[in-house]
């Protein structure tokens, strides 16, 4: 998408909002004319605000939604350089490569990484790195009108923003091959009988739904759901005894919290927990 001298202009703050109530952080694209395609400035306050949300006791859930028609449409190639970067005839062997790496796959590992659950609020069109975006959350909600694809394909690019290690995991190979040759938009309801989306809901209750399950989250035993989210996210990448001793480290860890404890307490006494994310 096309950057305006107007838009590059605007503060990043404008364009990445953010806000955080009853312990679950808001993270909201709103770059809505450029369908909410991500600059490198966006792309650093995202992994910022994530870094954050991770550190940040106060913080128990983390949403990513967006303003708009659109989700995320993906890498702004047309935006202003990040400082240092090379484009076009100037670029030499290795620029690319450092530029995915230190870009769009650090985006992706700070979602997959952050401490805290996330949850991706898919409004409308997540193509290329803002579907990445979305599949690298913990939980994903879509719109009725929403659509995911793989649009690297169509530019006659390699998918990158860590598309090839997330799909197969999510759908399987033979799928994830599928979407990533043909590029076609793939609807929200196909999207969740694929395994891709947690749920479909009409449009005008995603937001609601996306705070219902945050705030949910938040009340949850914070630590417990990031270990929990440590050992998911790591058990396809390891084999049984590796995914078994961590298991047994990751309860280890876990029974040291005063959630774990309160937990155990509140089944004794036949009362609900009071969770404080400690």
């Amino acid at each position: 998408m096309t950057s305006s001298p107007e838009e590059s202009a605007e503060p990043v703050e404008s364009l990445i909002l953010h806000s955080t109530d009853n312990g679950v952080s808001h993270i909201t694209l709103n770059r809505p004319s450029a369908l909410n395609a991500l600059t490198w400035d966006q792309r650093e306050r995202l992994i910022d605000l994530l870094d954050a949300a991770s550190a940040a006791p106060d913080v128990r859930a983390v949403v990513i939604g967006a303003v708009g028609r659109g989700f995320c449409a993906g890498a702004d190639l047309r935006g202003p350089a990040r400082p240092g970067e090379r484009r076009g005839g100037q670029r030499i062997a290795g620029d690319v490569a450092r530029t995915i790496r230190l870009g769009a796959q650090r985006l992706v590992a700070a979602v997959l990484d952050c401490e805290k659950p996330v949850v991706a609020a898919v409004n409308g069109t997540a193509a290329g790195l803002g579907a990445h975006l979305a599949l690298a959350c913990d939980l994903v909600l879509a719109a009725e009108s929403a659509a995911f694809m793989e649009v690297f394909v169509r530019r006659g690019l390699v998918p990158d923003g860590g598309g090839a290690y997330l799909l197969p995991r999510l759908v399987g190979p033979q799928r994830a091959k599928e979407l990533m040759f043909f590029g076609d938009a793939l609807p929200a309801a196909e999207a969740e009988r694929l395994g891709l989306v947690n749920r479909v809901v009409p449009d005008a209750e995603l937001a609601k739904t996306a705070r219902a399950w945050a705030e949910r989250l938040a009340a949850g035993p914070t630590r417990t759901l990031a270990l929990t989210k440590q050992l998911v996210n790591a058990s396809l990448d390891v084999d049984r005894g590796v995914a078994f001793a961590a298991e047994a480290a990751a309860q280890e860890i876990n029974m040291t919290t005063q959630d774990a404890s309160e937990g155990v307490r509140s089944f004794t006494e036949r009362r609900m927990p009071l969770y404080r994310g400690r």
